[in-house]
């Protein structure tokens, strides 16, 4: 067996809205603070200028930088407002463009995931329930842990920075849980997802089942 991994758990993050004081992208860039005070390298993804799905090829260079970003995470933080009882459309955007695999390689599979959302009004978990859906979808492991901060203009500072809170704790509870989830599964990953059917197919089978050009 391989001696275990020693680098810094590697995370990724999305938020989902372009607003010039975007909450889902201030409460995402605290998750950040959090997660590199825990020792983990963190990259965020910056979602203007991102192309709708189908709507330019693959080649795009946003959309290959988020490609190569997702190749690149062991871990992700999927945040998005609440927008219409549902995630934005930019968040499902950038999920949509992470492809299910690329070649014979799952860019998604057997990672670990949290998913937090923000709320203008009370507090809801309609946001949150949908990324663990497309979480399920991407096979990723989703964490049990959440966070749904409610009336989000009031949970930050004109800085940008997150006031403390029960919104605060339980963002970090979050934060340190993907950590301690990405630690314990990012060498066991290719054996928990395995599966006997994939076994039995090609790489090139595989490839051409999932890269289908239309249903």
């Amino acid at each position: 067996m391989a001696p275990p991994s020693s680098h810094a758990p590697r995370v990724l993050l999305l938020y989902g809205s372009l607003r010039e004081r975007s909450y889902s992208r201030l409460l995402s860039e605290e998750a950040a603070r959090l997660l590199q005070a825990m020792g983990a390298e963190t990259r965020t993804f910056d979602p203007r200028g991102l192309p709708l799905p189908d709507d330019a090829p693959d080649t795009h260079p946003k959309v290959q930088e988020l490609r190569q970003l997702a190749h690149w995470a062991e871990a992700m933080v999927w945040t998005s407002p609440e927008r219409h009882g549902a995630m934005t459309g930019l968040m499902k955007a950038q999920i949509d463009w992470i492809p299910l695999a690329d070649g014979a390689v799952r860019p998604t599979q057997g990672k670990a995931l949290a998913v937090m959302q923000v709320s203008g009004g009370s507090q809801s978990f309609n946001a949150v329930n949908q990324l663990r859906v497309l979480g399920r979808w991407m096979r990723m492991l989703t964490i049990p842990n959440q966070s749904s901060v409610a009336k989000a203009f009031l949970e930050f500072d004109e800085a940008g920075r997150m006031n403390p809170s029960a919104y605060y704790d339980r963002v970090v509870d979050v934060m340190e849980e993907l950590v301690k989830f990405t630690l314990l599964t990012r060498d066991l990953s290719p054996w928990l997802v395995d599966r006997y059917s994939e076994r039995k197919e090609s790489a090139e089978a595989l490839s051409k089942r999932v890269n289908q050009r239309a249903l």
